[in-house]
Parts: C-alpha cells; sequence; structure tokens
C-alpha cells in the first residue's frame, strides 16, 4: 500500500467569456495576489494590464549579453593580433588602430552572445524546462486549450488561504473551482 504525498498547488476557477476573465483579472491584481496566472485558448488584448504584468527584463540581460559579446571579441582580438602574436600587413603597425579588421569578428560574437542570452534568459525566467506542472492533473483544465477561461491562484502567494481565497474566486464570478494539489 503506497501513499503519495500531496501539496497543494492553488485555486483553479473556470470564467464563461474573454470579458469575465479579464475583469476578473482585474480584480485579483487588485485584490494584491502576486503569484497567479490565466489560462485562455488564445491571446487577450489588453491582459497584461489587467493582470499588473511588468516590462520584461529580458531586453537588459540581451543587451548585456551582446556587451559581453564584443567585449569577448574585441579582447579576444587585441591580445592575440597586437599582445601575443602581432600580425603587420603591409607594413602597417599591430596596434588599437587595426579595430576595422576586427569588426566582422565582434559582430558576429555580439549576435552570437545576444542569442544565447536571449534563449537562456528565457528559458530562466519563465521557469523551464518543466517536465510537469500540477494543473495537468485538473479534470477542467484541459479546457483552456479549446474554449476554457481561467485563472489559477498559487498557494506560494502570501496571500493564499484555502478558505479565502476560494470565497474570494467564488466573490468574482469564478465557477468550477477546484483545489489542484502536486504530487511530492
Amino acid at each position: 500500500m503506497s501513499t503519495t504525498l500531496k501539496r497543494v498547488h492553488g485555486y483553479l476557477a473556470e470564467f464563461d467569456s474573454v470579458k469575465e476573465l479579464y475583469h476578473a483579472a482585474e480584480k485579483v491584481n487588485e485584490a494584491g495576489y502576486n503569484r497567479w496566472d490565466v489560462h485562455s485558448p488564445f491571446p487577450i488584448h489588453g491582459m497584461d494590464h489587467a493582470m499588473g504584468v511588468k516590462r520584461s527584463k529580458l531586453p537588459w540581460l540581451v543587451f548585456f549579453g551582446g556587451a559581453a559579446g564584443t567585449t569577448t571579441a574585441f579582447l579576444l582580438q587585441y591580445i592575440t593580433q597586437v599582445k601575443l602574436y602581432p600580425t603587420i600587413v603591409q607594413a602597417k603597425p599591430a596596434t588599437i588602430f587595426s579595430l576595422p579588421a576586427w569588426f566582422p569578428v565582434m559582430f558576429e560574437l555580439t549576435i552570437l552572445f545576444s542569442a544565447f542570452t536571449t534563449l537562456f534568459g528565457l528559458l530562466a525566467l519563465i521557469g523551464l524546462p518543466r517536465l510537469n506542472h500540477p494543473l495537468f492533473a485538473s479534470k477542467r483544465f484541459p479546457k483552456f486549450s479549446d474554449d476554457g477561461f481561467f485563472v489559477c491562484i498559487e498557494a506560494r502567494d502570501p496571500k493564499f488561504s484555502q478558505v479565502g481565497t476560494k470565497s474570494f474566486l467564488e466573490e468574482i464570478g469564478g465557477k468550477n473551482i477546484e483545489l489542484v494539489e502536486d504530487e511530492i
């Protein structure tokens, strides 16, 4: 006889339309919840604003990744072609003034580092890869990819309480409210 331990992931509430989901998102945001998300079969215009989502940190990560690529390319070429193995072409001295010849490599490493920073930064910011999510165990959640609109408030949220959160979701018009649990 094996018993599986379960931990509460949060509450999942279903809404009938985009309009109801949008207004529910505004109310959840106004109530001060931090760890929650909406799920719908298509993007909803203005949902980021309704949820109070701030701008992403990804552009800053990509900028610094690109700057690191440019710096790496410059240092790599300066150290190898000026300091260690001076490359003298057409009797021109090997100095910092050889910079125009280094632009292609600097450009390529800037793009390469930016691309890798975009990929790995995005995966880190959104918490991927994740092989399984507790919402996949919900009976009603598969509707989100067809015709369902859901709000999930996670138990990690400081304002979360099993009784209070459930009654809040009922107040804002949530239907089929389900306690979602995660196997430990």
